[in-house]
């Protein structure tokens, strides 16, 4: 895109990211999205808790400035307004199954807080990592865009004898090993691009919601046939999944949803976070999940995709409910009509018939006999086979019975109004282990009156059936009387 004036003015006039630089409160306004969703990682939060801990700023600004009259409005006007369209700082909307409104960052809010990030003096700039990453990917392109096999062959050689050689070196004693300096540069380039991506998939999310809005509009004023309006849809749903971005996303989530891709991240992160020069940066503890960040914006975007399917499934059921009624008023004019004329039948011709006709089909137009190939089975003598295969994982599955719990909290709370989670499985060992805990979790999550307490912490532990304790520890979950 071209930085002209007419361009850039558009954009100063029109761009949410550029409205909330040049807004009143703009330091305000950014510091507190930026500490609330971004900080943390925070996709979505509810109205009631956004707003609480707008409150808060509110009331610790006020004090520290020494002006009552400085931010004049309440929480949940700013919240609003911050939502309105002449803004889109915020998205609010309602999840499925609840009434109360939630709110999440819209795409440029993400871009504009980004770019205020970087404006930050930083201690320490890393170039290293970034050339060599730029290196690797001019490789990738370079032997990926290849045809002539011998040059991939010779390229592959070459890396095997700088492999062997390398091995051949550590095999000797020779361990080069990176110093502070370069942990500490390709750290901040694995936190640079880990934030990124985060970004990446509010606005994956954004163009599939924009696709959704777009899809009901036309479902509403549509009044043609179902098959131009899906041809029509699908048609522009599988541009988006068959654009580059829609393809690199699609890889990506295949990518992470390996288990062993994810036992990998996870075992590389934790030796990485170890170190001492990475330690000396202080990185924020949820780095540790960040994958699982990753996870869960992944499946922000599949629901979104998920959304627009159920749409167009409505449409179909509604359509075919309409054309349902349609026919069934049809057949009931033909019978009003019918018994109105029962016994005073119309003179002349009543009704027509096209005259009938053969269909007309050559011999030769009829494909030939062709007989169907016999197999060929050969006359040997069938070997048993052998095999070294440990079948004592089949007999050792274990399987939770959730009803089973739900009926021994149930059991609990007919003699109290609440229990905590930590308390029944203190009257109720847990016999399955890790599992059955689990089990007990996805249980509490479900149940219709509960309150969760990340504050208060709640030990729970089990005996292992080759002896020995494992303990956990868990938020303070209050189970409730429905």
């Amino acid at each position: 895109m071209a930085l002209d004036y007419m361009t850039l003015d558009v954009l100063r006039l029109s761009h949410p990211a550029w409205r909330l630089l040049r807004a009143q409160h703009a330091p305000f306004i950014a510091g507190f999205l930026h500490r609330v969703f971004i900080v943390p990682n925070v996709r979505v939060l509810p109205q009631a808790d956004l707003e609480e801990m707008l409150e808060d700023e509110l009331f610790a600004l006020r004090e520290q400035l020494g002006d009552e009259e400085l931010f004049p409005g309440s929480a949940r006007s700013y919240l609003n307004e911050w939502a309105e369209n002449e803004k889109g700082w915020l998205r609010k909307f309602y999840p499925s199954g609840t009434d109360e409104p939630h709110f999440d960052l819209m795409p440029a809010t993400e871009k504009a807080l980004t770019w205020l990030e970087g404006l930050t003096e930083r201690t320490f700039v890393g170039t290293e990592s970034r050339l060599l990453v730029l290196f690797d990917l001019l490789r990738q392109m370079s032997e990926g865009s290849q045809t002539d096999p011998q040059v991939r062959i010779e390229e592959l050689e070459k890396r095997r004898a700088e492999i062997d050689e390398e091995i051949a070196r550590v095999a000797d004693g020779d361990l080069p090993l990176l110093d502070e300096t370069a942990l500490k540069d390709r750290f901040q380039q694995f936190l640079q691009m880990a934030r990124e991506l985060l970004g990446d998939f509010r606005e994956v999310e954004q163009n599939f919601r924009s696709l959704d809005r777009r899809v009901r509009e036309r479902i509403a004023l549509w009044e043609g046939g179902k098959g131009e309006l899906l041809e029509e849809i699908m048609g522009e749903r599988d541009a988006i999944a068959e654009s580059d971005q829609g393809r690199s996303f699609r890889a990506f989530w295949d990518f992470l949803m390996s288990q062993t891709r994810q036992e990998e991240f996870s075992r590389m992160l934790d030796g990485v976070l170890l170190l001492d020069p990475v330690r000396e940066l202080r990185p924020d503890a949820r780095l540790h999940r960040v994958h699982y960040d990753w996870l869960e914006a992944g499946e922000h975007t599949q629901k979104m995709v998920a959304q627009l399917s159920e749409q167009l499934r409505r449409f179909l059921d509604d359509q075919a409910w309409l054309e349902n009624r349609r026919i069934m008023t049809i057949l009931r004019d033909i019978e009003t009509h019918a018994l109105a004329v029962r016994d005073d039948a119309p003179r002349g011709w009543f009704a027509q018939m096209e005259e009938p006709w053969a269909s007309i089909e050559l011999p030769l137009e009829r494909p030939l006999y062709r007989p169907p190939h016999r197999p060929v089975i050969r006359d040997i003598e069938l070997e048993e086979g052998e095999a070294d295969i440990d079948t004592e994982a089949l007999f050792s599955q274990v399987v939770v019975d959730r009803r089973e719990l739900i009926a021994t909290i149930r059991r609990e709370l007919r003699e109290q109004d609440q229990v905590t989670l930590g308390e029944v499985i203190a009257r109720h060992p847990l016999r399955q282990g890790l599992a059955e805990l689990v089990a007990y979790l996805h249980v509490a999550a479900e149940w219709p009156q509960r309150v969760v307490d990340d504050e208060d912490q709640q030990e729970v532990s089990w005996e292992l059936a080759e002896g020995g304790m494992r303990r956990a520890k868990l938020p303070r979950i209050i189970l409730m009387k429905s």
